[in-house]
This record gives structure tokens, C-alpha cells and sequence, in this order.
């Protein structure tokens, strides 16, 4: 085809009205130029000011140029349009408002971690590793609602690593396999290492633990672990080495103000901008109140405030402590599994059986039970208190104490729970005695101090070898069976403390309660 043509016929073409010409390049941005040289950038939709027929009043076009231009400095700056904040906010919120206010106030920077200042203060050791992005396997280990999951997450968000998150209570060993082969794959595609957050990781068997230990070894996974139970005892030994184990503690009542302050905060922006409901208004010591029965649970704190939401629609006047009362103790037991209410409860128990009241150990027996307290670790307690506190004045006790364990064993909650209620009942019913656990601690005492020292009797030693013999060991040692009543005159005891007795045959004490 002649080229000069085609050339002919587009200089007889008519130029578009306004010298425009119609952009074919869909979806492409243009470089305007204004008159007074600067350059607007815009979509393909976005017109100039009409300036080509010389009107000033044209009509403008649908959709309007960033805004106008102008130059300061010889540079030239577009403004934006004003973005209304407050329209924004309000739409953030009614997109969030199916998400848990734990989820939303969770913070996604280390300057809003609210508690762990040792770890993650200006000069804490975490805190390091993940500014300068070089994470280690590590375990946390901490109480619920401490912050372990959004330590992980916060990682993930800073990291350049690649990120996964599982959780142990639904995570297998063919779901493992599956990312340690996918962590090999990225590393040798990308050189980029994968960090992998267990939540839970206490709840992995032997078998799922060892699993991680070449791929942690060789350096292919970081993994982060969680867990609320101690490291030492849940986790393997080979695994534990391989990794740092950073201590949480529960949060303080100033971290737990400031977690309050910020949802009470959240939730009244929600009854303003999203529901025009009346804004929640709590009085300092309904405040101290939620801290107070959080025990250091972050997320106790976070539910009771859902619950204040949802419960008080329209209040009037400030929410006290009174109005909080009973409300919380119909809608929330507040029982914490591994905090200072969980031992203060045991201890009560522990105090009421000793003390001989059955009536009272039901009842603390019953706040751990309605708490979610392990049956087992109460029935393990049981057996140490019919030998600690009742011994040898009633013998059936341990048997029964160890016959409840067993029950709970096989048949679970809540069929085991008269079991339960049935020991303690009869260990707080036993004749009490010390002297055993007195006894024993003496002697403990004793063995501590001096127990290297003090030689075995001659005669009480074992002589299986004619060398032993001829050394005299387990010469002129009586035979007990061979004499009347096995009565003979003989020392057992070490000859520089014959005569100790740890057994006095007291069961109680001398002491008298002046309040009798």
C-alpha cells in the first residue's frame, strides 16, 4: 500500500472542535500543560480547562482536574481536594463494627504496645531484634491477655521476612509439612526467610514438637511460639535450646487504664458518629473496679467493656461501681487459671479443709470448677492435703484422695464433680495432724546441712562381697524376726545425732486462739 496515501488523508481530516484530541490510550494518564508552563498529570477522563476556542466560560468537563494549579518558587503544585476526615472516620467505623473490640483496638506499632516496657521500651532487648529486623526463634510465655499474639503480628507487619501464622489446636503435622516445603521453595526463590507464629504451641504433641527442630536448626523457619503454660515442662528440651524465651507479665493497673481509656474512647465514637446513643461516662471507681477484677488479662478488661456497651443503651449520668457489681457477677465469672485469684483460691481450699470446714471448701471448690479450673489439679492438691494435714490419725484419706483422682481420670467433668465434692467433704471431716509433715520437714533440715557427712552405721550396711565383710560391713547386726516381738537393743541412727527424734507424737500445736 502507498504510504502517501494514508498521509493525504489524515492532513484532509478535520481537527476535533477546541484543536482536542480523543485519547485512545484508555486507562492512561496525560501530562497537560497550563500557561503558565506547569504540568498536570490526570486520567484519561480528565480534561484540561478549555482554552482551544478561547472561551473562558466553556463548560467544564464531568470530571474536574485535581484542582487548579499554582506556582510557588518557580515550582509548580497541585492542590488536592479536601478530603473530608470526619466522613472518612465515620465510614471506617461502620465497617469495623461486626469486628471484636479486641481486634480493633489492637495495636499494629511498637509505640502504641501498650506494657512490656522491659521487652519493648526504647532499650528493650525485643524491641531490638525487630527494628533491626533480625528475629530469632523465640517462645513467649506469659499469662492470657498479655499482648503474645499482637508481639507476633507486629512483627509481621515490620518484618521484610514472609509470615505465617498457625494455631496448635488446629494445626497438623501434614499442615506443617506442607509449610516447611513451601519455606524452602521461597528461600531459594526469593533468599527470603519465613517466620512461622504457633499460637498455642504448648498443644503440640512430642512428635508435632520435633518435627520443627531440623527446619529451625538449618535456619529455614524463625518460629515464634506462644504459650500460657511454662515452657519448661510443655515444650522439648531440643526445641527449648534452639530458642529464646522472653517472659510476659501480666499487664499493671496503669497498662489496663490506658487499654480502658482507649476502648471506652473507640466505643463512644461508635455511639456518636454510627448509633447517636447517649456516650458512656465511667466514674474512677468503676474504672479501678474493671482493672481490679481484669487481674492483669488484658482482654477480661476489653469483654467487660463490650459488655457495658451493649448493656447500658441509654445511660443517665455517670456509670459507677455499684451499677457495674451485679451486673458482672451474673454475666461474668471471673476466674483466672494462672493468675493470683487462681492460687488464692486453691489456698483458700487448701485453708478451709485444714481448718475443718466442709462448707467452705464446697464453695471454693465450686468457684474453681465454674471457673474452668483443671479437676485434675484440684485432686492432685486432695492427695497432698490427706497426707500434709490429716496423716496418720486417718489412713483411709490418702487412698480416697487418690481413688477421686482416678474418677476424674475416667469418667471427665461434669460426672466426676460429686467425686470432687465427696473428698473434700471427708478430708475437711478427718481428725488433723502435723506430725508427719513436721516431721519431715525437720528432717529435710538435717539432711541439708549435715547429710554428707555422717557416716551409715557398720553394722547396718549391705556386705555382698567377702571385701565388705572382712571391712565388717553389716557385722553384729540383729535380726529383728529372730527375737521376741522383735525387740532387741540396737542404733540405726548415725552416732553423732542418736537420739534425734522427728516424730514427737504432738499432732497439733500448743497455741490458744484468744478469739475462742
Amino acid at each position: 500500500m502507498d504510504i502517501s496515501l494514508i498521509n493525504d488523508h489524515l492532513d484532509s481530516c478535520e481537527k476535533p472542535k477546541n484543536g482536542k484530541q480523543s485519547n485512545i490510550l484508555v486507562g492512561l494518564k496525560r501530562k497537560h500543560a497550563s500557561s503558565d508552563g506547569a504540568v498536570v498529570i490526570v486520567d484519561d477522563e480528565e480534561v484540561d480547562n478549555e482554552q482551544g476556542d478561547g472561551k473562558e466560560d466553556a463548560k467544564p468537563s464531568s470530571v474536574q482536574v485535581l484542582k487548579k494549579v499554582k506556582v510557588e518558587d518557580g515550582k509548580s503544585v497541585v492542590k488536592k481536594p479536601k478530603i473530608d476526615e470526619k466522613e472518612l472516620e465515620i465510614k471506617r467505623l461502620r465497617q469495623q463494627m461486626n469486628v471484636p473490640l479486641s481486634e480493633r483496638l489492637r495495636p499494629s506499632t511498637l509505640d502504641d504496645y501498650i506494657g512490656q516496657k522491659g521487652l519493648l521500651g526504647p532499650h528493650g532487648l525485643l524491641r531490638g531484634f525487630i527494628e533491626r529486623d533480625c528475629i530469632p526463634s523465640m517462645i513467649l510465655w506469659g499469662p492470657p491477655g498479655v499482648g503474645k499474639t499482637t508481639i507476633a503480628r507486629i512483627i509481621a507487619r515490620s518484618t521484610s521476612q514472609r509470615f505465617i501464622e498457625i494455631n496448635a489446636t488446629t494445626s497438623g503435622i501434614q499442615e506443617l509439612k506442607k509449610i516447611f516445603e513451601s519455606t524452602q521453595k521461597e528461600y531459594f526463590l526469593t533468599k527470603r526467610r519465613t517466620i512461622v507464629f504457633c499460637d498455642e504451641i504448648h498443644r503440640f504433641n512430642k512428635s508435632q514438637q520435633d518435627y520443627f527442630l531440623p527446619f529451625v536448626e538449618k535456619g529455614d523457619v524463625i518460629l515464634i511460639g506462644a504459650t500460657t503454660e511454662n515452657p519448661s515442662f510443655k515444650l522439648n528440651n531440643a526445641l527449648l535450646s534452639r530458642c529464646k524465651v522472653f517472659t510476659l507479665t501480666a499487664m499493671s493497673t496503669d497498662d489496663l487504664y490506658r487499654i480502658i481509656h482507649r476502648g471506652v474512647l473507640l466505643l463512644n465514637k461508635c455511639r456518636k458518629f454510627v448509633f447517636d446513643k447517649p456516650l458512656l461516662n465511667l466514674s474512677k471507681d468503676s474504672i479501678d473496679y474493671i482493672a481490679d477484677v481484669s487481674s492483669g488479662d488484658s482482654r477480661i478488661a476489653i469483654t467487660l467493656l463490650e459488655l457495658l456497651d451493649s448493656h447500658f443503651h441509654a445511660p443517665q449520668g455517670i456509670i459507677t461501681k455499684d451499677m457495674l457489681k451485679p451486673l458482672l457477677a451474673k454475666s461474668h465469672m471471673i476466674y483466672d487459671k494462672t493468675g493470683d485469684f487462681h492460687y488464692d483460691t486453691i489456698s483458700a481450699f487448701h485453708k478451709s479443709i485444714r481448718g475443718s470446714d466442709p462448707d467452705a471448701a464446697m464453695w471454693y471448690l465450686g468457684l474453681m470448677l465454674e471457673g474452668g479450673e483443671d479437676p485434675l489439679y484440684i485432686a492432685r492438691r486432695m492427695i497432698r492435703i490427706a497426707s500434709e494435714d490429716i496423716g496418720v490419725l486417718d489412713d483411709s484419706c490418702l487412698p480416697f484422695a487418690i481413688a477421686a483422682y482416678e474418677a476424674v481420670t475416667k469418667v471427665g467433668l461434669p460426672e466426676a464433680d460429686l467425686a470432687l465434692v465427696h473428698c473434700a467433704v471427708k478430708l475437711a471431716r478427718a481428725p488433723k495432724s502435723v506430725e508427719i509433715y513436721r516431721g519431715w520437714n525437720q528432717c529435710k533440715r538435717l539432711v541439708h546441712e549435715r547429710g554428707s557427712s555422717l557416716q551409715i552405721p557398720l553394722h547396718l550396711r549391705n556386705a555382698p562381697t567377702k571385701l565388705m565383710k572382712e571391712l565388717d560391713y553389716g557385722k553384729e547386726y540383729k535380726y529383728n524376726p529372730n527375737f521376741v516381738d522383735g525387740n532387741v537393743k540396737q542404733e540405726y541412727l548415725p552416732e553423732s545425732i542418736r537420739g534425734v527424734k522427728f516424730l514427737t507424737g504432738k499432732h497439733m500445736g500448743d497455741l490458744v486462739d484468744p478469739d475462742l
